[in-house]
């Protein structure tokens, strides 16, 4: 039985074949087919959910998409248009969630209003670290934003980034390892199991997101061969370790993951790159595709960009912008920090 919050029939069931996208940029009839096959019309429902794809069958369900839960409010949106893939969103989880305000995390979870476009066709362009901001969207509109606000001594410029699920600060994150912002925002830390849509480790994973720079992800697992669909599925492991050794500076003490420069990228020490993902074929993609991986282990969501990031994800700093004073004092969920300085409650992630 599928409960509320089980997607896996997201792609194959129908909403509301009249219904149009609330963004006045495109209309979704610039992506529904005019020839070819003809577009998926069966239909289903799952508790107090539906969803539509009208996508040409045998193309990608995500070309035009749209998602409601009507038992948490929650309303998804994602078509192609024009070489663009637009993404509206109102960020309303469509899972359980812990608790919030609690301990940790003083924000109350509240309706947004996500309004992003990513290349329809992105492609490779110079790599780019992502230490603070939005990394991508899930499928259900909830943001993928690693990186914590907090650093060492409150000093963003000295590098010590405090790793959010590294377990030295209390980030109020819940079983889904989210929590929330400032401005109300939940959002993803790391790879919850309510993405992977009821799959097993014996199944490819489902596509869960997209990045800012317009490449899809995916959960855990993957075919064995990244070229062949034959081959079986596996985990697919993280190429990232914790260093050896003490820290040179800052909090000092023996690399052990609470900080995020703890953690060094090993080329082929597992199945991943430095940007935690890798060329291939998936269900979604046969043709192939450059696809990113949440894993279970660091850096849990990708950390970098193999594409260009789209500036209508927001804010994005590097350390470098960091270390340069750009961007303010930075912050996050308002918490208390290790040193009992006093939270920051600026609206970053």
């Amino acid at each position: 039985e599928l409960a509320i919050g089980d997607e896996r029939l997201r792609t194959q069931v129908p909403l509301d074949p009249t219904s149009t996208p609330t963004n006045p940029v495109a209309s979704p009839t610039g992506v529904q087919a005019t020839s070819g096959p003809p577009p998926v019309t069966a239909s289903a429902s799952i508790g107090s959910e539906s969803a539509i794809t009208t996508a040409p069958a045998g193309t990608n369900p995500f070309d035009n998409y749209t998602y409601e839960n009507t038992a948490t409010g929650t309303r998804v949106r994602i078509y192609l248009s024009g070489g663009t893939r637009y993404i509206e969103a109102n960020g309303l989880p469509d899972h359980d969630t812990g608790a919030f305000p609690n301990a940790g995390n003083p924000n109350a979870i509240t309706e947004q209003s996500y309004a992003l476009q990513v290349p329809g066709s992105p492609a490779e362009a110079t790599p780019r670290t992502n230490v603070l901001g939005h990394w991508g969207i899930a499928i259900n509109g909830i943001p993928f934003a690693p990186g914590a606000a907090e650093f060492w001594d409150n000093d963003f410029a000295s590098g010590w980034q405090y790793e959010a699920l590294g377990g030295a600060i209390n980030l109020g994150v819940d079983d889904n390892q989210a929590h929330v912002q400032p401005t109300g925002a939940y959002h993803y830390h790391g790879a919850p199991d309510v993405l992977a849509q009821g799959g097993s480790s014996a199944d490819h994973s489902p596509l869960v997101g997209f990045a800012a720079d317009g490449f899809p992800v995916y959960i855990r697992t993957g075919y064995a061969d990244s070229t062949n669909p034959a081959s079986g599925i596996t985990s697919l492991n993280s190429s990232y370790r914790v260093r050896s050794g003490s820290r040179p500076d800052g909090p000092g003490g023996t690399y052990d993951g609470s900080y995020v420069p703890d953690y060094e990228y090993v080329a082929d020490l597992g199945d991943l790159d430095e940007h935690n993902g890798r060329f291939g074929v998936t269900p979604e993609y046969p043709n192939g595709t450059y696809y990113y991986v949440l894993t279970e282990v660091f850096p849990f969501i990708p950390r970098s960009f193999r594409g260009t990031r789209d500036s209508s994800f927001g804010m994005s700093l590097t350390q470098e912008d960091l270390a340069a004073g750009l961007g303010g004092a930075p912050g996050g969920g308002g918490q208390a920090r290790p040193d009992g300085a006093a939270p920051r409650v600026d609206g970053t992630p």
